[in-house]
């Protein structure tokens, strides 16, 4: 042994006044001072191996809204075409209507495969700030102050978070 390892042994043992209680004590404190860091170092390993879990399945559900949000535009065309096909282009271009509705149901098919639902408020419905967007409001008689009364676009869900609200008109209360 080296002469620094020896020497705080020897000053203990060479102090008649040294209490073997206050070393006991002193090295339980330690001890105990020591636990305890170790065990938040064991806690924020712990939160950081989940907040890296949760980090990387939102990396996987969400990390494609962007282009998500960017094809609605496209599904939003699809629907809107087929809805101003009458009956007469219906018949005179069946192969280009039939071909745009192919397209949209992969589309949809693509959707539903990335967690992609489709909000589809009907009139009656009772507004939703958290899913629909109020274009407008107006006093209509019969209805119900706060409910749908026109459906502009739908809104779309990724999984839990919203895309896009559904944009609709919503009934305020009649005038007296």
């Amino acid at each position: 042994m080296t002469e620094q390892n020896e020497q705080p042994m020897d000053e203990f043992l060479d102090d008649p006044l040294a209490d073997p209680d206050d070393a006991l004590a002193r090295l339980t404190a330690e001890r105990d001072e020591m636990r305890d860091k170790w065990m938040r170092a064991l806690a924020d390993a712990e939160n950081s191996r989940k907040r890296a879990d949760k980090d990387r399945r939102d990396a996987e559900n969400y990390g494609g809204s962007r282009l998500a949000r960017d094809l609605l535009p496209v599904h939003d065309a699809l629907t809107r075409a087929l809805d101003a096909a009458g009956e007469e282009q219906r018949t005179a271009a069946a192969a280009l209507i039939e071909g745009v509705e192919l397209t949209l149901r992969e589309l949809s098919n693509v959707f539903t495969k990335h967690g992609i639902t489709i909000i589809r408020p009907e009139p009656g419905d009772k507004f939703d700030p958290t899913h629909h967007e109020a274009m407008f409001e107006a006093p209509v008689p019969g209805t119900v102050a706060g409910h749908i009364i026109q459906v502009m676009d739908n809104g779309f869900m990724l999984h839990d978070r919203l895309l896009r609200p559904a944009k609709v008109g919503v009934s305020s209360t009649p005038a007296s």
